[in-house]
């Protein structure tokens, strides 16, 4: 059974971070391309970043140089570590597959699988 499990979100003062982790189980996330993405109640879902099998990362303009996203084969998990928070950024964290590269969007595929993910709150 495919399961992604998000954990590590919870309340941060701004300025400060968080490291999330996405648990994947059914498939080794070497195989697929992951996605980060983050909603806040009453708007759109947004693409902040996506990894590939070949390591390749991109991410979304709000994310760049403040958020690193890294994956490890061997705990089969996807990281996101959120520094230098800003209240803006309070959300919940999604992690999905498969995205694309370029958009940062979750792409049709037979590997479609979303967690049920986890709460960012910052506050100011």
């Amino acid at each position: 059974e495919v399961q992604l499990v998000e954990s590590g979100g919870g309340l941060v003062q701004a300025g400060g971070s968080l490291r999330l982790s996405c648990a994947v189980s059914g498939f080794r996330v070497a195989d697929y391309a992951i996605g980060w993405f983050r909603q806040v109640p009453g708007k759109e879902r947004e693409g902040v970043s996506c990894i590939n099998s070949d390591g390749n990362i991109y991410y979304a303009n709000f994310a760049k140089d403040r958020f690193t996203t890294s994956s490890s084969d061997s705990m089969n998990t996807v990281y996101l570590q959120l520094d230098k928070l800003k209240p803006e950024d309070t959300a919940v964290y999604y992690c999905a597959t498969e995205c694309q590269l370029s958009t940062i969007r979750v792409i049709e595929s037979k590997m479609n699988y979303w967690g049920k993910g986890a709460q960012v709150t910052v506050s100011s």
